[in-house]
């Protein structure tokens, strides 16, 4: 048996003749290129790729699969180059380079879903103060006022730190594809409030909303209560105030319990003292201010083996970093799903404008979603 130190020798060895090998691989790639500008040849031939992959394969004898899976990132590098050279991406790149890079702040109106007191209310308030608000009563109907323009933002929330994504909301994302043109990401902290003369001992049933529920499951689940979803925090705290039952409270903001006039009868309810809600801005017209620093994105792939691993596989090679993906059913199309993602970056970047130029002429239902600020609580 060999020691290590022999072991070693002979891999830095291969893997100098591998790196030569792959120069020589990626320069030919690089003429295929050329030869594809020259020739208005697309830059993916899919049905190539395959059967090249699936000759690797076997050529791999009991290392097939890695040997496919070497090849597939070859590939996916090869196709980038190629990309590069024939200068696909022009209407994502249009869209980039016409982009607005400040938000307005005159002459604007914003909208949001519930009613005052709930924490989309408040978001919006941190958002825009001193801009006139309009709230609705559902998430589609603050896209629809986007849509018909009246109003010029729209903000809604997309996921929670504890109760995860906002499932509707993201389906809204998918159907309109609005650019998202800012982000916040605020604490959340729920109070139980009741009619003034209830106290603790008398609840018996909380109303809220089910994300509000699932972030406050251990609590509600600690003190038997029966748990009731509404539409909204605030709609649960102004029902409980209407209804005026004592065995009955909310949980909810305390800004809510203020507005409805309730008795705060227990403090921090959430299950994680960290509990955040990330609400974004959602926009007509694309917005990119030059602190943007995260993206977002949204597509369907093919129905292809590793075909998801494979495009993620570009996001590594330049180092961004993936903070989301979340895939959701098209409609009327069987086990086929769009897929929205974000990760960190500035459209600024050559690599991160080549990489989505790249993606925009691969991916099915490609879209562009924004390039913007995501605000932390504390910087509000």
């Amino acid at each position: 048996m060999r020691n290590l130190s022999e072991i070693r020798t002979d891999i830095d060895r291969i893997d100098k003749q591998m790196i030569d090998l792959f120069k020589q691989r990626m320069n030919c790639s690089k003429e295929v290129g050329i030869y594809k500008q020259a020739n208005n040849i697309p830059v993916l031939n899919q049905a190539r790729e395959n059967e090249i992959l699936d000759s690797i394969e076997e050529k791999g004898g009991e290392y097939g699969t890695y040997a496919r899976l070497l090849y597939s990132n070859i590939m996916e590098l090869s196709r980038a180059l190629q990309h590069n050279i024939v200068n696909n991406g022009t209407e994502i790149k249009k869209i980039i380079a016409n982009a607005d890079n400040k938000l307005p702040v005159e002459n604007i109106k914003v909208g949001y879903q519930g009613i005052a007191g709930a924490n989309g209310h408040e978001a919006t308030l941190k958002l825009f103060p001193n801009t006139p608000i309009k709230n609705y009563k559902t998430f589609a109907d603050v896209f629809e006022a986007v849509e018909n323009e009246e109003v010029t933002f729209g903000v809604i929330p997309v996921e929670n730190s504890t109760g995860g994504s906002v499932s509707a909301a993201y389906d809204l994302i998918l159907k309109h594809r609005f650019y998202i043109v800012s982000a916040y990401d605020m604490r959340i902290d729920y109070c139980l409030a009741g009619i003034k003369q209830a106290e603790f001992e008398d609840i018996e049933k909380v109303w809220t909303h089910p994300q509000s529920i699932a972030q406050c499951e251990n609590y509600i689940a600690k003190n038997n209560f029966e748990a009731t979803p509404c539409a909204n925090t605030a709609f649960a705290a102004r029902d409980v105030a209407k209804e005026k039952r004592l065995n009955v409270a909310a949980i909810c903001s305390y800004k809510a319990a203020e507005e409805y006039g309730l008795k705060v009868l227990d403090n921090h309810l959430q299950d994680d003292n960290f509990n955040t809600t990330r609400f974004i801005v959602i926009s007509k017209k694309p917005y990119i201010t030059e602190e943007a620093n995260k993206i977002s994105l949204c597509f369907s792939i093919p129905n292809v083996t590793g075909s998801l691993y494979s495009l993620l596989c570009r996001f590594n090679s330049i180092g961004l970093s993936l903070t989301k993906i979340e895939s959701r059913p098209m409609i009327d199309r069987n086990f086929e799903y769009l897929f929205y993602l974000d990760f960190t970056g500035n459209v600024q970047s050559k690599n991160v404008t080549d990489l989505l130029s790249q993606l925009s002429e691969e991916l099915i239902e490609f879209s562009f979603l924004g390039n913007y600020k995501e605000y932390r609580a504390e910087e509000k």
